[in-house]
Order: C-alpha cells, then sequence, then structure tokens
C-alpha cells in the first residue's frame, strides 16, 4: 500500500461534507442534479452526496490534501476492470457517455474526481494528487491511466496533459435538464 506524505492523506469518514462538496464542485454541478434525482421525499441532497462519498472512503478510493482544517483538494480513483460494462436500453442516457468512455479505458487506474478549492490552486496539489494515483495504480500492475473531462474545462485538461495524458475519445455530452455548457465529454489516457 502507498505512504502519502502529508499534506496528501486517505480521506476518512469526518471528510465527507468537504468530499461531496469538492466532487460537486469539481462536476459543475452534475453530482448535486444526480444527488437530487436519487433523494427520497424531503431527503436533502447533500445527504445523498456525503453518504456516497461515505461508501468510497471505506473502499480507499479518496486521497485528499489535509493542512490541518479539513480536505481541501481531493481524488477519486479506481481501477476499472478488463471487460466492458454492457449497455442496455435501459441505461440512463445521462451516463451512457460515461460508461461507452470507461469501456475504452479497460485495464486502467480511472480517475474519476479531481478536485481543489480554488483558493488552494497553483500549490501543486493537482500534480500530487496525480503522482499519488499513478503509485496506486503501479501497485496495482496496471499500465495506464483514465480520466474524462469537459469540454469546456479547459484548466483540468491543461493539467492532464502536463501529465502526459491524451486525448482518444470524444462523446456528446446528455444533458437531461441538467443546465452545462459542456458539449463534449472527452477520455484522456496516459500510458505508465
Amino acid at each position: 500500500m502507498i505512504t502519502l506524505e502529508p499534506p496528501l492523506r486517505f480521506a476518512r469518514e469526518a471528510d465527507a461534507r468537504e468530499l461531496a462538496d469538492l466532487v460537486n464542485f469539481a462536476g459543475q454541478g452534475l453530482p448535486l442534479y444526480i444527488w437530487e434525482g436519487l433523494a427520497r421525499d424531503d431527503q436533502d441532497p447533500w445527504e445523498v452526496g456525503r453518504a456516497r462519498q461515505l461508501e468510497r472512503v471505506r473502499k480507499g478510493q479518496i486521497v485528499v490534501a489535509d493542512f490541518g482544517d479539513g480536505a481541501v483538494a481531493s481524488l477519486t480513483g479506481y481501477p476499472i476492470g478488463s471487460e466492458p460494462k454492457p449497455i442496455g436500453d435501459d441505461f440512463p442516457a445521462l451516463f451512457r457517455p460515461f460508461q461507452e468512455l470507461e469501456n475504452k479505458a479497460l485495464e486502467s487506474w480511472y480517475v474519476n474526481v479531481l478536485a481543489c478549492y480554488p483558493e488552494y490552486r497553483g500549490r501543486g496539489l493537482g500534480s500530487r494528487l496525480l503522482s499519488a494515483a499513478e503509485q496506486m495504480a503501479r501497485d496495482q500492475q496496471l499500465r495506464r491511466m483514465s480520466v474524462i473531462v469537459a469540454s469546456d474545462n479547459a484548466g483540468a485538461r491543461r493539467l492532464y496533459e502536463r501529465h502526459g495524458y491524451e486525448e482518444v475519445a470524444a462523446l456528446p455530452c446528455v444533458n437531461e435538464g441538467w443546465e452545462t455548457d459542456t458539449e463534449h465529454w472527452v477520455l484522456l489516457i496516459r500510458p505508465l
């Protein structure tokens, strides 16, 4: 298992509030839109988001940067298996482009979310989190990294390209009521 040097550490259950906020921030509001759809009756959608983050924390899928006052940046990731996931007619249209792109990134370590609060940008946290993810991928004998970015997220794309990621595919964004300027989802891959 990887050893993380401060300010990096594995996420803890106490980070759930910040993690949900960071995930929604990175996802340009799409996560909250999804959580609203999953919330029951009078359930707070943010409660749904926090619960989803807790699942990933328990699986050891989230690394955070913390300078002592809680998570200020995070990376969520996990391996994609060797078999494509089936996409049937009943597969939700909103998620179809994501799954189609993930199916092109088999046997890779997938960066699901990389987020940093604006006031902590420019400190190299994204690069440090990506380096930790790459080590986790190597520890699992994976030979490539993958990430899906929004076509209008130029800052994220520049970060990944600086780290050797290249575009391999793009698919149109399906918004289904989610308000966005994103036109395409772009799959980037980096060999290790």
